[in-house]
């Protein structure tokens, strides 16, 4: 029986589909030539057609100045490859407090943190879950849940593969972090609250 390769914690499971995927593809080398990560591309039909990208420092950190370096090396790369046929403005953003989780090593920063995982395909008629992120371990993303009917308190291992989207939930213990510069430990939090 063969194993399954153990992906790179920074690599990005969570990633685009259809158009997205494409300008991800471009993108992701410039924003890394630029000493940063991609974290998410999204289209949305907002304001004529608004195209996002977000970005980051290894250490989730990123300033005005930078994302707007990261847009002025972009612009023209776009422009040229011409994937979006209609007018479209485009944001470069940092991931914000509430940020979505695409690698390995997001889950092992924030754990300790409320998230929200939506799965490709359900288990057991289940697709979304809410939790504590108890970090990653043996190629799988750790989620401290209530599952079934009595709402039993269980840690559910996901591998990459298996997610779709996965986000932090803003909560007040992940606001003082954001202020306090992410705290080095984690907050004492129960599933309950």
């Amino acid at each position: 029986m063969s194993e399954l390769p153990v992906p790179d914690k920074q690599q990005r499971f969570v990633t685009e589909k259809g158009l997205a995927a494409k300008i991800a593809t471009l993108a992701e080398p410039v924003i890394e030539a630029l000493g940063f990560r991609l974290v998410r591309v999204t289209l949305s039909g907002r304001d004529g057609g608004t195209l996002q990208i977000m970005a980051e420092k290894a250490d989730g950190q990123i300033d005005v100045n930078e994302l707007t370096k990261i847009s002025r090396d972009l612009s023209p790369l776009l422009d040229a490859h011409d994937l979006i046929s209609d007018r479209y403005f485009m944001e470069v953003s940092s991931p914000g407090i509430d940020r979505p989780l695409v690698r390995a090593v997001d889950f092992e920063n924030w754990t300790g943190y409320e998230a929200k995982i939506k799965l490709h395909q359900a288990i057991e008629g289940q697709k979304r879950f809410r939790g504590i992120i108890e970090g990653y371990e043996d190629n799988e993303v750790l989620l401290r849940t209530r599952v079934g009917e009595n709402k039993t308190e269980q840690v559910l291992g996901f591998v990459p593969a298996m997610i779709d989207e996965a986000k932090l939930v803003m909560t007040d213990e992940l606001i003082r972090a954001a202020m306090a510069g992410k705290a080095a430990q984690a907050p004492d939090t129960n599933i309950d609250d």
